[in-house]
Parts: structure tokens; sequence; C-alpha cells
């Protein structure tokens, strides 16, 4: 009888404890197009875990914002990761030879895993999939990674993109670009 009363009580512990570590994570974006010369324009977006629940806009013209919401799939152990693209339309030209892409991972494990984030710039027939996002968390290139908490500044020819992920169980990645 003590037994079960010591079980029944850890269980109460457990389970109180368990209901302070948030277990939902989401991953919201903060897209700001600060450049007077490009829009960014045919948004694409692979989700590799979890799924996009308050998609970006598909367009993102100079001066405006834009916002999205990454969740991971309910009742799953797995997080909010993925990577999304906008290619950089010059506005005078309105020509589009290159694309940004943003990465994100936010685990569901934090044991085993940290918050990362990446941004750079592709030619425009790179394709928006997992071999992207796998490169942008992997690998180094045309990009830059950091884990979150920390600030990214890319530069290339002509757009710098500032970049900046909140470390917390459901980050903030707010990400601007501008004319350099």
């Amino acid at each position: 009888m003590a037994s079960n009363l010591a079980v029944d009580a850890a269980l109460t512990v457990g389970t109180e404890v368990a209901g302070l570590i948030p277990t939902h994570r989401q991953c919201s974006v903060l897209m700001t197009n600060k450049c007077s010369n490009y829009s960014l324009c045919n948004l694409s977006l692979h989700s590799d875990s979890g799924s996009c629940t308050e998609p970006l806009p598909l367009t993102i013209d100079p001066s405006k914002t834009g916002n999205a919401l990454f969740t991971k799939t309910p009742n799953t152990a797995r997080g909010a990761v993925g990577v999304f693209t906008y290619n950089l339309l010059n506005q005078s030209t309105n020509a589009s030879t290159e694309k940004i892409a943003v990465m994100f991972s936010v685990p569901y494990d934090y044991n085993l895993y940290s918050n990362w984030f990446a941004v750079g710039i592709f030619d425009k027939s790179v394709l928006c999939d997992r071999d992207l996002y796998y490169r942008m968390y992997n690998n180094t290139g045309t990009f830059d990674r950091k884990k979150a908490g920390q600030n990214i500044e890319y530069k290339k020819d002509n757009v710098t993109i500032t970049a900046m992920m909140t470390d917390t169980f459901q980050p903030v990645l707010q990400v601007e670009v501008k004319d350099n």
C-alpha cells in the first residue's frame, strides 16, 4: 500500500514537472525588405519537419514586411525544421538572377540538438528542397549559419542579409534584406 502511494506521488510530481517544460515547438519569422532596388518574390518553402501554419506573403515589396509561423507536427517527437527562399527581383531591370534562402531548425529534443539558423544568397536555379535544407544545416557555402542567440550579417554583390534568432523553446527569427 505504501509503495502504491509512493508511485502515485511520484507520478503526480512527474506530471506537474512535465507540465512546466514546454514541448510545443514553433518558429515565428519576421521578414523585412529594406531594399529600395529589390522585391522579394516567388516564395518557395520546404518543411523537413513540421509545417507552415501561417505563411509568408508570396512577394515582399520594398519597405514591406511579412510574417510566418512554422510549427511542429502535433503528437510527434519532432521539431519545426525547414528552409524558404525568395527570388531577388531587380526593380529597374525587372530581372532576377539570385535568390535568398533562410534555414531554421527548432528541434524537439534540446538534450540532443540546438536551435540553428542560416541565411544566404544562391543562384536562382537552386531549388528550395531537402537538399538545400541539408546543405545549409550541415555544410558551408554561399551562406552563413549560427546557433540561435547570435547575429548574422551576410553580404554579397547587391544586398546584405542580417538575421538573428532568439534561443528559446519558441524562437523568433528576424531577417532583414537591404541594399549594399
